[in-house]
């Protein structure tokens, strides 16, 4: 009986994350279900970059426009456009935009559009629980990359439990940087024209076009 019980306690953790991850991806499936419904997704959050080690806290608000694998985004003085294969980056102070086709396996260029789908490959995942934030209450989702080469340890997701939006992302960096984005207004399915997602060289005469592809 000692034994059987022994042998119970050693596969407990294994069962409990089991259910968790089963938990996490019956979640996470109705979140990119609901998702591909949308024609159009506009958004406007928070991002806070913070560094405890060296006492680092910087928030900055921005806004994106995202239509199927297409986007634009503005953050920090800067205005991102893709249009599903050319990516131009209009850093605005500095009057210049850089235009680049980035590699969709490229870590660094990765398309918001595809934070509703990351999970489907490449990640373990856990659910670990309910809580409330803002007086919102959010499952909380954890994902852990599979290559333990990847820059971050964990990604941490909440998603609001009455209308399965995304409402928190939070990125932990190896490097000790973390980086928190919070969707402070989330509207779907505003007509967008495709040309919202090109820079238009006519509409900004003084910028400097950098070609890097």
């Amino acid at each position: 009986m000692k034994k059987k019980l022994i042998i119970l306690i050693a596969l407990m953790p294994g069962f409990i994350f089991a259910q968790n991850q089963e938990k996490a991806k019956e979640i996470l499936d109705k979140v990119t279900a609901k998702t591909k419904t949308y024609e159009t997704i506009k958004a406007d959050f928070s991002f806070t970059l913070e560094n405890l080690q060296e006492d680092i806290e910087e928030a900055y608000h921005g806004n994106i426009a995202i239509k199927a694998d297409k986007y634009k985004a503005h953050l920090m003085d800067v205005d991102t456009y893709f249009d599903g294969k050319t990516m131009w980056t209009h850093m605005i102070d500095a009057k210049e935009v850089n235009v680049d086709e980035p590699d969709p396996e490229d870590e660094s260029s990765l398309n918001p559009a595809t934070i509703f789908t990351m999970y489907q490959s490449g990640f373990k995942y856990a659910y670990m629980g309910e809580k409330t934030n803002d007086g919102i209450t959010v499952y909380a989702i954890d994902l852990f990359p599979i290559n333990r080469d990847k820059p971050f340890s964990r990604i941490s997701l909440e998603i609001k439990k009455d209308d399965l939006q995304l409402y928190r992302i939070k990125q932990v960096g190896k490097d000790g940087n973390n980086y928190t984005i919070v969707v402070k207004k989330f509207v779907v399915n505003t007509p967008i024209d495709n040309s919202a997602f090109v820079f238009d060289k006519t509409k900004h005469p003084d910028v400097a076009v950098i070609d890097m592809r």
